[in-house]
C-alpha cells in the first residue's frame, strides 16, 4: 500500500516559525515532524510514499534523501499554487491508480494502528474510510457523525461552539480507493473536507469512519506544537527520538550546551543550542543554534533557529522567530 502525505500548506497559524520552513519540518523531540510520520508508516510495513508539496518545496530534499537511505521509495509532487487537500491528491493520481492507498494530513502526529484502519476499510467495502479522534472542543475541526455501522451521516466543518453533534473529528488520516480521485476535477482548488467528503455523503456512497483512542495531535499552532514536544518528553507520545532523556524530561542534542547551574525542565534543546549559567528553561523548545543567555528565562515558548534571549530577558507563551533577539524590558 502506498501513502500520500499532504505537505503543501503555508503553516500560517505557526508563524513566525514557518516563515523559513514548512511546518512539517519543525522538530518533535529534535527530529523533523515528517520523519515521525515516516516512522509510523515504516512500522506498519509501508515504505512507498508520495510527498505532496507546494510551499518551500525545496526544503524537503534532505528529508527525502534520508528517507531513501532508510529503505523508503519517495516520489515528490509539486503544486505551483496549492490546490486544497483533495486537489493535491488529484495531482498525484497517476502515482496511486493501482490500488487502495493511505492519505495523511502532514501536520498530524499520531501512533494510530494503521493496520487496523486498513482492515476496517476492507471489511466495510468502503470507497473511503476516515479516521476519527475525540477532542474536548470540536469547533475548530471537521465533525463526523456516523450511524452504528460506521457509515458517515454528515461532514460538518468547524461547527459553532456547543453545537457539534459529536466530539469525534476528522483526524486527517484516510484509506482511499483510486476511484475516489475520479470525483475530483483536475487543476482546481478542491477541499476533501468541504467538497469531496460531503459530496460522498449526499450521493450515499461508501464513506465510512472509525474512531481511535491512539495518541493524536494537530501541530498546527505554537501551543499544540509545543505540547507535542512535551508529550514526546513525557511518553504520552512514544518515540525512540526521546530515548536519551536526562532527568526532568530534558532532551538535548549531542552538541547542545547546558550549563550545570541552569534550571531546565521539560525541554527539547536542538543542535548547537545553548542554555547559559543561571538561565531558566521550562516547557520549551529551542531550535538549532538558539541561545538563552545568563539569567534569561524562557517558559512555555519556542525559540526559532539562531534566536537569542539576552541576559535578564524573559519570554513566556511565545514563538520567537529565527535569529530574533529578545532583550530585557526597560
Amino acid at each position: 500500500m502506498k501513502a500520500l502525505i499532504l505537505a503543501g500548506g503555508f503553516g500560517t497559524r505557526l508563524r513566525p516559525l514557518t516563515y523559513t520552513r514548512p511546518k512539517h519540518l519543525l522538530p518533535i523531540a529534535n527530529r523533523p515532524h515528517i520523519e515521525h510520520v515516516f516512522d509510523l508508516l515504516m512500522g506498519h510495513g509501508v515504505t512507498d510514499v508520495v510527498l505532496l508539496t507546494s510551499y518551500l518545496a525545496e526544503t524537503f530534499d534532505a528529508i527525502v534523501e534520508r528517507g531513501v537511505k532508510r529503505g523508503m521509495t519517495i516520489a515528490v509532487t509539486h503544486e505551483a499554487e496549492p490546490l486544497g487537500t483533495a486537489g493535491a491528491l488529484k495531482n498525484a493520481e497517476a502515482l496511486v491508480s493501482d490500488g487502495t492507498f493511505l492519505a495523511f494530513n502532514g501536520d498530524i502526529l499520531t501512533d494510530v494502528d494503521l493496520g487496523a484502519l486498513a482492515d476496517r476499510h476492507a471489511a466495510t467495502g468502503a470507497e473511503a474510510t476516515i479516521l476519527l479522534t475525540p477532542v474536548d472542543d470540536p469547533s475548530a475541526y471537521g465533525v463526523v457523525p456516523t450511524d452504528e455501522d460506521g457509515r458517515v451521516l454528515g461532514f460538518i466543518e468547524k461547527p459553532p461552539l456547543g453545537e457539534a453533534p459529536t466530539n469525534l473529528i476528522n483526524a486527517g488520516v484516510y484509506v482511499l480507493e483510486p476511484s475516489i480521485l475520479e470525483r475530483i476535477p483536475k487543476g482546481e482548488v478542491w477541499s476533501a473536507e468541504r467538497r469531496l467528503f460531503p459530496g460522498l455523503v449526499e450521493e450515499g456512497a461508501g464513506l465510512y469512519a472509525t474512531g481511535t483512542d491512539a495518541y493524536w495531535m494537530d501541530i498546527g499552532t505554537p501551543r499544540k506544537y509545543l505540547q507535542a514536544n512535551l508529550d514526546a518528553l513525557s511518553g504520552a507520545y512514544r518515540t525512540d527520538a526521546a530515548a536519551a532523556l536526562v532527568p526532568k524530561e530534558v532532551l538535548a542534542a549531542k552538541d547542545a550546551f547546558v550549563a550545570d547551574d541552569a534550571m531546565v525542565s521539560s525541554a527539547c534543546i536542538g543542535p548547537g543550542a545553548r542554555v547559559e549559567a543561571g538561565a531558566v528553561l521550562e516547557r520549551a523548545v529551542l531550535l538549532a543554534g538558539a541561545r538563552t543567555a545568563r539569567g534569561a528565562e524562557v517558559r512555555d515558548s519556542i525559540l526559532g533557529e539562531g534566536a537569542t534571549v539576552e541576559a535578564g530577558a524573559r519570554v513566556a507563551d511565545q514563538a520567537i522567530a529565527d535569529h530574533e533577539v529578545v532583550r530585557p524590558s526597560s
